[in-house]
């Protein structure tokens, strides 16, 4: 081969290299840029069936129902902001997070009834606990709490930028898929608009769907923790549903949660009387929602919303897990189901890409 041809191969190599480094490099600087995107995107999908109804049927000019949507969203923000205000200031008073010789004397006499109860059937969790200082960094929460503040002008900055993106992109809604099409020959053009519109109609699909599954979710623990008189029972559900939207992991971080909290509320009574059968209920109660949602809710949302069998769903969440942590697990449904449409419509004839998207 002619010297000259390896070098300009060579040359042309590295360049690409480099230019691929530099790419990833400059998309790990703007990486909060790319979350507030992505967010955006979320809720104006969730929003593209409201704004679409207020233009169609009630006939709306598209600045003004893309403003109506938004408030909507806005508005119903606010109430679940407001609605944790009294579950923080409640646990608050009931850790005495700002009195922490109470909360050490608390958490003290909560471990003091847990070994009482433990000691009546053999087992001594004080002589297992003994070498260990559970308040040696104690002093971690008033320090925790300053972060929180100090991060609120960055909430902010969020807020508004996610607010930014999400109008345009309700508003103005080709204004990315005609940034796409610049990478594309005419030929290939009529195949990537066609899957952009599948994409979008099936994740505006997924998304609604997660609402549902999170509405269901929610109102199973709402009633569990009211029929307790768990305190802030709505809100605690809230949040432990919200926590379901993380597969697999987020449903084993609201149980620890949703019996903390029920633990907590109940502060200052009888552990094996009163707290500890409490919390088998509810932690029963909690098992029964997920059964519902595991063979009941799950697998009916994501068959109709992405048109993907349970067990395709569960390997690809496990591997992109695997891969890339919680993260991957969050988004792993939303990028595949993207690569099917995108493989079915470039890759139609191939063998693999038709066993995979036969449903679509």
């Amino acid at each position: 081969m002619n010297p000259n041809a390896i070098t300009t191969a060579i040359l042309k190599t590295i360049a690409i290299l480099v230019g691929v480094f530099l790419l990833l490099f400059f998309l790990y600087q703007i990486q909060s840029v790319l979350v507030y995107i992505a967010i955006a995107a979320v809720i104006a999908l969730v929003g593209r069936p409201i704004n679409l109804f207020l233009k169609r049927k009630l006939k709306f000019p598209n600045g003004v129902a893309v403003l109506t949507t938004m408030t909507g969203f806005f508005l119903i923000f606010m109430g679940l902001i407001s609605l944790f205000i009294p579950l923080i200031k409640k646990q608050g008073e009931n850790l005495s997070l700002l009195n922490l010789e109470q909360l050490q004397d608390t958490i003290q006499n909560l471990i003091s009834q847990i070994n009482t109860f433990f000691l009546a059937h053999g087992i001594n969790v004080l002589d297992e606990m003994k070498h260990y200082d559970l308040f040696e960094n104690i002093n971690v929460i008033p320090n925790f709490l300053n972060n929180i503040v100090g991060t609120i002008g960055t909430l902010s900055i969020g807020l508004f930028s996610v607010a930014f993106i999400t109008f345009f992109l309700m508003k103005d809604t080709q204004i990315m898929e005609n940034s796409l099409y610049v990478f594309t020959n005419k030929k290939s053009e009529s195949k990537l608009r066609k899957s952009i519109e599948t994409i979008r109609h099936l994740l505006s699909r997924y998304f609604i769907g997660l609402v549902f599954q999170i509405t269901i979710l929610f109102i199973i623990y709402s009633i569990i923790l009211m029929i307790f008189g768990i305190e802030n029972g709505i809100v605690i559900a809230f949040l432990c549903a919200l926590l379901n939207l993380i597969p697999y992991i987020g449903p084993m971080i609201g149980c620890f949660l949703m019996l903390f909290l029920t633990m907590s509320s109940n502060l200052g009574l009888d552990f094996q009387t009163e707290i500890l059968p409490k919390a088998t209920y509810v932690l029963i109660g909690y098992v029964f929602a997920q059964l519902i949602d595991n063979f009941v809710s799950q697998p009916i949302i994501f068959s109709k919303s992405v048109k993907s069998h349970p067990l395709e769903i569960f390997l690809v969440i496990i591997i992109a897990g695997i891969l890339f942590g919680v993260t991957g697990m969050i988004l792993a449904i939303p990028t595949y189901t993207s690569l099917k449409v995108i493989l079915k419509a470039f890759l139609a004839d191939n063998k693999i890409v038709k066993s995979l998207t036969k449903e679509l």
